[in-house]
């Protein structure tokens, strides 16, 4: 049996007042008054919202009533622990849902100069987030190259922007970040934007290149998705229009940290 109301009177009893915690949170004070009084249950995208501002996990809330009181005072002697990094995503996660799905992506590389890097993910709601996993690879038989790189993201949408944030699934992570422009009123297939990481080859260097993604859908044909991933020419038949025309117009540009 969960103790969800108990749990989260006794994490509100904690606060100045409910109305500073719907602030917070940003969820509406009737709402909230319904969760108080048991008469509906937080959404999985509210219940975690709720446990960030007290540095627990969802399960806590429905944990043991006694246990739950151990972690609110263990919680409240940490160094200001709330995530207010994490709290950014989803940001307006329906305004995410229309972006879910399969996309193919492109972007110049610094890596292989003058290439355009074909890559694939999928982007995915669950829990309340918005996540993504993307997939690289990279086939170079001129320099024993083959190269399968899995990463794994979170995206958030504030003032009409995507933001993503990736972390390579390797021994020795690295980290990415795009920012896309959302759909075109009457342009429902390409996401445009920047993409900035670090250069696989070329001494790790960091660089910054133009990005866009070819949206495929719901549903796709994820062996055939796949198989266009790799290296290819900026003439090469596969690249559409739009995207030859969109990268060549802005470069890939590697960016210098002083030392």
């Amino acid at each position: 049996m969960s103790n969800l109301k108990i749990n989260l009177r006794l994490a509100c009893s904690t606060r100045k007042s409910v109305s500073e915690i719907c602030r917070d949170i940003r969820i509406n004070r009737q709402q909230f008054n319904r969760y108080l009084n048991g008469e509906a249950e937080p959404s999985p995208y509210n219940l975690i919202r709720i446990a960030r501002l007290f540095d627990l996990t969802p399960e806590h809330f429905h944990g043991p009533t006694e246990t739950f009181r151990q972690l609110l005072v263990q919680s409240a002697k940490k160094p200001s622990a709330s995530d207010g990094l994490l709290d950014a995503f989803p940001g307006d996660i329906s305004a995410l849902r229309r972006h879910l799905g399969y996309y193919q992506t492109y972007h110049l590389s610094l890596s292989w100069p003058g290439q355009v890097v074909c890559a694939c993910v999928r982007v995915e709601e669950a829990n309340g987030m918005v996540t993504s996993k993307s997939i690289e690879r990279i086939r170079d038989l001129a320099h024993d190259v083959i190269q399968l790189s899995k990463y794994s993201g979170m995206l958030t949408f504030w003032r009409n922007r995507i933001f993503m944030v990736e972390r390579s699934m390797a021994a020795e992570p690295l980290v990415a970040q795009t920012i896309l422009t959302p759909f075109e009123i009457h342009q429902k297939v390409y996401l445009k934007g920047v993409t900035m990481g670090v250069s696989w080859r070329n001494g790790n260097r960091p660089y910054a290149s133009r990005m866009i993604w070819r949206y495929l859908g719901r549903d796709t044909d994820r062996r055939a998705m796949l198989k266009r991933c790799g290296t290819l020419e900026m003439g090469h038949r596969q690249l559409p229009a739009t995207v030859r025309e969109f990268l060549e117009s802005g470069g890939v540009e590697p960016l210098t940290i002083p030392e």
